[in-house]
């Protein structure tokens, strides 16, 4: 709810343009857009309007342009981390992980935690707990790695241990309150794309997007080369394993490297490998089962699966380059 003491934006205006359907809604201008979202992030928008906009922009979509607003404001409502330069000067690189695992291991932590032991600093952050799904919160839990309770702490483990999970509610509590909005109406609103695009960092780090439906590979794409500010530090973009970040150990996907202002392919599109050798996973993919299996691949004992090699090599290569294109988007 609204604190009654605060003063209250007015939406009607904006409503009536995102509002008319998927054939008659229209874009908001940049500052038309960041105004909106800024409100929405400050609580100065009544729960009505509030809903009718998340609605609006579910059922019409968000243009890169209209993205980039929400993702300037977005930035600007959380403190960014600073974040001292792995082994050999390597950038920092952050993770979303927002969807969890129901049907493949979750191997987000794996991935973090090779990146680590490469002296990569690795954030990843996202949600606590998702019903029914199987996240990388649990599964870090499961290995010991505490969940950063703050913002200070968030920092001292990637100083100390090159890898931090910082819950979105301690690392920007403004987008969490929006994304908790889910269980209550019931659909996903525009925080869920942009926590997925976050630039955690002061000096901008790499980060690892992803994405599962093809228009949301076309907003992204769009977001990236159109809008310079929002590709700060380099993104790489491929499609997700079950929403999350990690390379599917089914097939291997393309994977794009945006900065600089300029787009490159790393690795080929995607082809399935049905004759490629079978993959040693979890039996299982609860949280414990999980974390079990990745201590036996960090030992050595089982090994690690060749997309996620692959996707490690890519990662570490990336971030030991040198970032000609610094603008800072916070």
């Amino acid at each position: 709810m609204t604190d009654s003491a605060a003063p209250t934006f007015a939406c009607a205006r904006y409503i009536k343009e995102i509002g008319r359907g998927p054939n008659g809604a229209r874009a908001l201008s940049h500052e038309d857009t960041y105004a909106l979202y800024e409100a929405i992030l400050e609580d100065r928008v009544s729960e009505l309007e509030l809903g009718a906009v998340l609605l609006a922009y579910r059922v019409k979509g968000e243009t890169s342009a209209e993205l980039a607003a929400m993702l300037s404001a977005a930035h600007r409502s959380f403190e960014p981390l600073h974040v001292q330069d792995g082994r050999e000067h390597a950038r920092p690189v952050s993770i979303p992980s927002y969807n969890g695992a129901r049907k493949t291991p979750n191997l987000v932590p794996l991935l973090s935690l090779l990146l680590a032991r490469e002296g990569v600093p690795v954030l990843v952050h996202g949600v606590t707990d998702d019903p029914g799904r199987v996240t990388s919160a649990a599964i870090f839990a499961e290995l010991g790695i505490a969940h950063a309770a703050s913002h200070d702490e968030i920092e001292d483990s990637l100083a100390s241990r090159r890898l931090a999970f910082a819950p979105i509610a301690v690392l920007a509590p403004k987008l969490a309150r929006l994304l908790a909005l889910r269980r209550r109406m019931g659909v996903r609103n525009s925080t869920h794309t942009l926590v997925k695009i976050l630039q955690p960092f002061a000096d901008p780090g790499l980060r690892l997007v992803n994405y599962t439906h093809p228009e949301y590979r076309e907003s992204l794409t769009g977001l990236f080369t159109e809008h310079p500010d929002a590709a700060a530090g380099g993104a790489l973009l491929a499609r997700g394993t079950e929403g999350e970040a990690v390379a599917d150990t089914r097939r291997q996907v393309q994977v794009d490297w945006f900065h600089d202002g300029h787009v490159d392919t790393l690795i080929s599109p995607e082809h399935s490998q049905p004759h490629a050798p079978p993959i040693e996973l979890p039996e299982t993919l609860d949280a414990a089962t999980t974390a079990r299996w990745i201590e036996c691949v960090l030992r050595g004992d089982v090994p690690v699966p060749p997309a996620v090699v692959r996707q490690v090599e890519v990662i570490v290569d990336v971030v030991r380059k040198p970032v000609v294109d610094q603008a800072n988007p916070i």
